[in-house]
């Protein structure tokens, strides 16, 4: 199992709206195969910014099979929007769970 941690930044003023369309976004993830769960964070230091937490089966489970699918579109579509820079994403892989 991979985790993709996208850091978002908006405007903040619109945070509510945002998380509103990540919301309606969810069943675009859902539907997707590759795709084990979704969440989403907001930073408390740091207003307007929020990290995107998806479960996929593989990195090629997200960067070729989610991104080249339609429902990538209907997430950029709802969400890209409120994005004031590009995400930053990073997949990162579970070593070790203590607790």
């Amino acid at each position: 199992m991979i985790t993709e941690i996208a850091t978002l930044r908006i405007d903040s003023a619109k945070s509510a709206d945002f998380e509103a369309a990540v919301a309606a976004a969810a069943t675009y993830f859902k539907a997707d195969a590759g795709c084990h769960g979704m969440s989403l964070e907001k930073v408390i230091e740091e207003p307007g910014v929020y990290n995107l937490r998806v479960l996929w089966e593989t990195v090629e489970a997200h960067t070729v099979g989610f991104r080249d699918s339609d429902n990538f579109q209907q997430w950029r579509a709802l969400a890209g929007p409120f994005f004031i820079e590009p995400p930053k994403v990073v997949h990162c892989e579970t070593v070790g769970n203590y607790f």
